[in-house]
């Protein structure tokens, strides 16, 4: 199990901020090894409870609340991420567990059972809490990302674009995914991850989005978008 707690900040952005913040942040900033030349695309199924619970913790904005996914970064991988992230104050507490892909497809088909094949003690906690609060797969959401690091502080800073969902299908292993834009093509959702507190320089070149801090859930912008679809 991989344990993160950070501080994290979102800015919603459109194309001509994010490239302008962006050209300066790759002369000063180390890119992510996976980027390329066009970023690196990563694939989420959010689970919920029967009530959607922590979709409606976020929209009320409560202070402490959760979300758990799978990841994965390309539909031939024969494994997944197991994640939940909790909201404790200012702090984002992010947990991992590696899955296969066999009981990635067991999660998303309900049988929470095929965690208790893990020793890791998060395994028994996430099959716990499966269990108990009904959780089930809920909606999928896929996007392109480009990232770029700091050694001081741990330093993350991404930029996700072409934010797209599904809710209709739940395979998370598909290869052709119907999906649907969760978000205005020409806006992206600039991310910064980081320990302790952030650098001077770092702040002022994030200063030049003029925009201020968002609560934005890539979540809650797939639910809300199916709705509107749905309409």
């Amino acid at each position: 199990m991989n344990e993160v707690l950070r501080q994290e900040k979102k800015y919603l952005l459109n194309i001509i901020e994010g490239e302008k913040i962006r050209g300066r942040l790759e002369q000063v900033m180390m890119k992510d090894a996976h980027n390329g030349s066009r970023g690196y695309r990563i694939r989420s199924l959010y689970f919920d409870t029967l009530d959607d619970s922590d979709f409606y913790d976020k929209i009320e904005g409560i202070e402490l609340r959760r979300k758990l996914r799978l990841r994965i970064y390309s539909p031939e991988s024969d494994f997944a991420m197991l994640e939940m992230k909790q909201k404790e104050g200012p702090y984002q507490r992010k947990r991992s567990l590696r899955v296969s892909r066999e009981d990635a497809q067991k999660l998303i088909e309900g049988e929470f059972s095929a965690l208790l094949h893990y020793e890791d003690p998060f395994a028994a906690e996430c099959f716990g809490l499966f269990s108990a609060r009904g959780y089930r797969a809920k909606a999928i959401v896929e996007y392109r990302r480009r990232a770029y690091i700091a050694r001081e502080n741990k330093i993350r800073v991404t930029f996700d674009s072409e934010i797209t969902a599904a809710e209709s299908c739940l395979d998370l292993f598909s290869p052709q995914l119907s999906l649907n834009p969760a978000m205005e093509p020409f806006n992206s959702v600039l991310e910064v991850k980081y320990n302790g507190f952030l650098l001077s320089y770092i702040k002022e070149l994030l200063a030049m989005a003029d925009r201020s801090e968002l609560s934005v859930s890539k979540y809650c912008l797939a639910r809300q978008a199916s709705l509107r679809f749905s309409m």
